[in-house]
């Protein structure tokens, strides 16, 4: 078995995949800045 027979016989394990929605991902990253960022000075920690 070659390099390129085993890693086509690979079965995806629910990691990242590029065919995803990137303005979703996009969403949700900057909200969980602001999230952090209320956090944050509700703590007084700024």
């Amino acid at each position: 078995m070659t390099a390129h027979t085993a890693a086509a016989t690979r079965v995806r394990t629910g990691g990242p995949k590029d065919d995803g929605p990137k303005i979703l991902e996009h969403v949700m990253g900057w909200t969980l800045v602001v999230v952090v960022a209320m956090l944050v000075v509700q703590l007084g920690l700024l």
